[in-house]
């Protein structure tokens, strides 16, 4: 499923126009994001909750020249499904 098929469903689920359901993802991921670059946690409750860790700086190897590199430490965004989503 892509950006569009999950907006016509949304559109579908909620009897909103493709516009309509097309702004309110867009805010809805909006807020997501501005909460995850702020450092919070986001918990949606039957779904899962999205959270930022750092990674450490560590070590690898290119694979094109087989040299050794420092790959930097950079934060990561990790995704713990709720219960809920399980199958």
């Amino acid at each position: 499923m892509n950006k569009t098929d999950l907006v016509a469903k949304i559109a579908e689920g909620a009897g909103l126009s493709k516009v309509d359901a097309k702004k309110a993802l867009e805010a809805a991921l909006d807020a997501v994001t501005g909460a995850m670059k702020k450092g919070d946690k986001v918990a949606l409750v039957g779904f899962g909750t999205f959270a930022v860790t750092k990674r450490d700086a560590r070590k690898g190897i290119n694979p094109a020249t087989k040299k050794a590199i420092t790959i930097p430490a950079k934060k990561v965004v990790k995704f713990k499904a709720g219960k809920e989503l399980t199958f």
